[in-house]
């Protein structure tokens, strides 16, 4: 019970953060780790305060994420994602919310919104016995949301591991949608 309650307030936090973040005004300061608007750094000239603050692509008003957001978890690149586009023992996911999805997704990739993840384990290739779930014959899965600061895929991916499914079965895009759409490569709209 403990368990449930803490994930529905976790994603109650996240859904009002992110429909907040869609209203952040251009030039607000912003996280950079948690809660912390400012990171200090020594150079040899002396401190240099660092800090963020919002931009006109509007992805970018989370706190920055882990490139590992659980041990074993293996972080990737543009290239790795593409590689997974064509293989078999692999599906690559959009965890974020159907409403970003629809706007411009990978192509190739497949809908699991981070809130559904637990619920939807068999499509990645577990199976349920009693309450249990067994992710042996599970797919590799490429987790990725809207980029460096979104929290969609590091949520679900912290999920699944807690349900069973093998960290090292999990490759983490942190770059997501934003280093995807930056770099030019194609998107498609209106996948569901």
């Amino acid at each position: 019970m403990k368990k449930m309650i803490g994930l529905v307030v976790g994603f109650g936090l996240c859904s009002i953060a992110w429909s907040q973040a869609a209203f952040t005004p251009v030039g607000t300061a912003l996280n950079i780790i948690g809660d912390k608007k400012e990171f200090t750094v020594q150079t040899k000239k002396g401190p240099v305060v660092l800090t963020r603050t919002m931009t006109a692509c509007a992805k970018n008003a989370g706190a920055l994420q882990e490139m590992v957001p659980v041990a074993g978890v293996h972080p990737v690149g543009e290239i790795d994602i593409l590689n997974a586009l064509n293989d078999t023992n692999a599906l690559v996911v959009d965890m974020r919310d159907v409403t970003d999805r629809v706007k411009g997704t990978i192509p190739g990739s497949i809908s699991l919104p981070y809130t559904e993840v637990v619920a939807r384990l068999a499509e990645l290739g577990c199976s349920k016995t009693a309450d249990k779930w067994s992710c042996e014959k599970a797919k590799k899965v490429y987790a990725f949301c809207n980029g460096p600061v979104c929290p969609q895929s590091p949520i679900a991916i912290r999920a699944m591991t807690r349900e069973g499914f093998p960290a090292d079965k999990i490759y983490y895009y942190r770059g997501g949608m934003l280093d995807w759409d930056a770099l030019g490569l194609p998107s498609v709209k209106d996948e569901f």
